[in-house]
């Protein structure tokens, strides 16, 4: 018999992650056909929240707070911020949450515990699929309507690190909430002040006074992930190479980050 919550070395981790790749797919698409069995939308939901959000903040900030002033086809540029940072806060928050909500399991068998906040991870990219297909819609047939080019396929890879990025982070908050949970609180802020600095419902170009915040724009991968789709889908432009280099870098290196620091703590989670 082998002790559980026994931590491997880290190659053999994720080779144990890698064959349990099955399960994790599996669990992630059950959860997502089983996430809204109780209301009587159901996985209608995905989609109606960020569209609800969105209408909130047209009328609060494109409408009464004028915000909505010098860009481009403002409900595009807006649906697109809220459908994108939706995501976001989803996998990221879910993904912190990963260890608290499943620590029966974690106590009772033996598995790498880095396979929760990826199935979660796996859920949300899943889950995000028919919402991003609702998102081109509503870019199609609001006026303006936006032209269809080769661009379009860039949404893909740019999903890709985002979910990648959102992996990492989760991964390396969950040890955190798992040990403080009152951080779980504090969390829930941090993205809604991400959410400003990330351009969802306002042009970029209202930090231009303000250089301190203007550099923690540039460097921060949600917005460059949402600047990436609005340069491909809105505005029939190649996204920059500098977008792709920081959101690269910060996807792959909190990825690898998280996964070695959850490998770290495997054997100390079935005890909190």
């Amino acid at each position: 018999m082998s002790k559980v919550g026994q931590r491997p070395d880290f190659l053999d981790y994720l080779v144990q992650l890698w064959d349990r790749r099955s399960f994790i797919l599996f669990d992630a698409r059950s959860r997502v056909q089983s996430g809204n069995d109780k209301t009587h939308l159901g996985s209608a939901w995905l989609v109606l929240t960020p569209v609800l959000s969105g209408l909130s903040f047209y009328l609060i900030f494109g409408v009464f707070l004028g915000t909505s002033k010098g860009i481009d086809n403002f409900i595009g540029y807006l649906i697109i911020g809220v459908f994108t940072f939706s995501m976001t806060t989803r996998s990221i928050l879910g993904g912190a949450k990963s260890l608290t909500s499943n620590t029966s399991m974690i106590r009772a068998f033996q598995f790498p515990r880095a396979a929760l906040p990826i199935a979660l991870n796996v859920r949300e990219l899943l889950s995000n699929i028919p919402v991003t297909i609702v998102m081109l819609l509503f870019v199609i047939f609001t006026a303006p309507a936006e032209e269809i080019t080769w661009r379009w396929l860039l949404i893909v890879p740019a999903i890709l690190l985002q979910f990648l990025f959102n992996l990492g982070i989760g991964m390396l908050l969950a040890p955190l909430i798992l040990k403080i949970p009152d951080l779980s609180h504090l969390f829930t802020f941090l993205m809604r002040f991400l959410m400003y600095v990330s351009a969802v419902f306002f042009a970029e170009s209202r930090f231009g006074k303000y250089p301190v915040m203007r550099t923690i724009m540039d460097y921060n991968p949600i917005f460059q992930v949402i600047k990436i789709i609005r340069d491909s889908v809105l505005y029939d432009t190649t996204p920059a190479w500098r977008a792709w280099a920081v959101l690269a870098l910060w996807a792959l290196g909190s990825v690898a980050a998280g996964l070695f620091v959850f490998w770290r703590g495997e054997e100390s989670y079935g005890r909190v």
